[in-house]
């Protein structure tokens, strides 16, 4: 049994400037996953770097609230909202609230470096 605790795994930046911990990945422990698993934070008043990648990519909104960006199109998501990313659609999300924006990602099949695109 794995039980991954998220004070374990390390803190970085990721390239589209949201502070992640991996939860899950399958290049990183030895399991049988397609989908990778992280926990993002996002500072009051930050905006992620608009990006693509071309898997899909699920955001679970644990605390916060922020503007989701998703090829042109905005909406709010607070606690409890899961937001659906296409395959290849540009995005970012921007925290609008008063304290952190803390969400799940989750990418399928798993995230890798050379399927991401980052914007200026």
């Amino acid at each position: 049994m794995l039980v991954q605790k998220l004070n374990d795994c390390p803190e970085f930046m990721a390239g589209d400037n949201t502070i992640l911990r991996e939860l899950l990945h399958p290049d990183k422990q030895a399991l049988e996953l397609r989908y990778s698993l992280a926990h993002a934070t996002l500072p009051v008043g930050k905006t992620s770097q608009p990006h693509s990648l071309t898997t899909s990519e699920v955001y679970y909104i644990l605390s916060g609230q922020g503007e989701m960006h998703i090829d042109g199109e905005t909406r709010i998501v607070e606690p409890g909202d899961a937001v659906y990313i296409p395959p290849n659609a540009r995005q970012f999300i921007r925290n609008s609230g008063v304290e952190p924006l803390i969400f799940i990602c989750m990418v399928d099949p798993a995230w890798r470096k050379e399927d991401e695109t980052v914007f200026d």
